[in-house]
């Protein structure tokens, strides 16, 4: 005991020069990482968080450590379905917890982190409507949840998952292989309801909503400051979704050119989305937009469907043409600009000319 107990500064030290791994930045670590003794802590921490239903619920630090009395609370809430404490697939949820555990299984050949991700895994193919897409809960909840979820790129997501696992990378190596044809099949699902979705203005393909009615597929509302739009930021992602298809067809060859048309004439030039600093109150900010013309090319986050107008919503849900005429608390707490799409159309998207030149009668995969 006292040989530990002089050992302790030491450690103490070594601990405060390496903070404590956050779970936004767990799978950010180097490969050899995930077959450390950390690794397996955080692991089994997912294994407390999972719900009953497979997945798991989201905005919760998870690789933070636990007492034994936490875990016996968390376990308390494995059937939970309501409210924050449901699995979802939002906020990146689920599927990262699954990517973790694959990594972690594939280094340290724990059978109980396989378990759980092959209850997570049919949890995902379970949640898949039969249109192909997902819906932010599941169990399905009332409300904009059952909606078919682009926004924040949770479809595409769980999606770039299943594509991995149906392409047998090797971390996925260890799925059986029903699960894998299964997951196949939902990507070809998932691809389908992409191309459906898509929205057509004036019989021309534009991009896609943030979220789309599971019945209809039409774009819909979402919180009270989510309107009824073209989605730059999530149309983003789905593009490059569709880029990964190994052998597009010719319909995913029009969806993607037609996306990159719409992003290039949607651009907004000579502004910049700025954040100054508040004086009226301690580390507060205020977003604004200021006019420069040597700004890059910036891209709003929701546009007026006919009139490819950007569009701002506040918790009072009207329409506005102006971000600076909604409210500071939504201007201030929201992303209402993004650059993300720059890389896309000049360099993604160029790269995915260059390959397709290479293949150019092959069919989808």
């Amino acid at each position: 005991m006292a040989a530990l107990a002089a050992a302790a500064p030491a450690q103490t030290n070594e601990q405060q020069a390496a903070p404590a791994l956050k779970w936004r930045d767990a799978l950010k670590q180097k490969p050899e990482w995930y077959a450390g003794a950390e690794a397996l802590r955080v692991a089994d921490n997912l294994l407390v968080y999972q719900r009953d239903a497979g997945g798991w619920p989201k905005n919760i630090d998870m690789a933070a450590p636990l007492d034994e009395k936490q875990k016996s609370d968390l376990v308390k809430l494995k059937g939970a379905t309501g409210n924050e404490e449901a699995p979802t697939i939002d906020n990146s949820a689920t599927y990262t917890q699954l990517e973790y555990l694959a990594r972690v299984y594939t280094a340290q050949k724990q059978g109980r982190h396989r378990e759980a991700f092959l209850k997570g895994l049919d949890y995902l193919l379970a949640a898949q409507y039969e249109n192909g897409g997902w819906p932010q809960y599941y169990p399905l909840r009332k409300g904009y949840y059952t909606h078919i979820t682009y926004n924040d790129n949770a479809m595409v997501g769980v999606l770039e998952l299943l594509r991995d696992v149906a392409r047998r990378k090797p971390v996925y190596a260890f799925v059986d292989e029903a699960r894998r044809v299964k997951s196949e099949k939902a990507v070809g699902r998932g691809v389908e309801c992409i191309l459906k979705t898509q929205v057509k203005v004036n019989g021309k393909l534009t991009v896609w909503g943030a979220q789309h009615d599971e019945g209809t597929l039409a774009p819909a509302p979402a919180r009270k400051f989510e309107p009824v739009s073209l989605a730059s930021r999530e149309s983003v992602a789905v593009t490059r979704f569709l880029m990964g298809v190994e052998r597009p067809d010719p319909r995913i060859i029009e969806s993607i050119e037609s996306a990159v048309a719409w992003f290039n004439s949607s651009q907004l030039s000579g502004i910049r989305w700025v954040e100054k600093a508040d004086k009226s109150q301690p580390g507060g900010f205020e977003r604004t937009v200021v006019k420069d013309p040597q700004a890059p090319p910036l891209w709003a986050r929701f546009y007026e469907i006919g009139t490819n107008r950007p569009i701002f919503e506040g918790r009072d849900s009207v329409v506005r043409y102006s971000v600076m005429e909604i409210e500071a608390e939504r201007r201030n707490g929201y992303g209402w600009y993004s650059e993300e799409p720059l890389k896309l159309i000049t360099k993604d998207y160029p790269a995915w000319q260059k390959r397709l030149k290479t293949q150019p009668n092959e069919q989808s995969k």
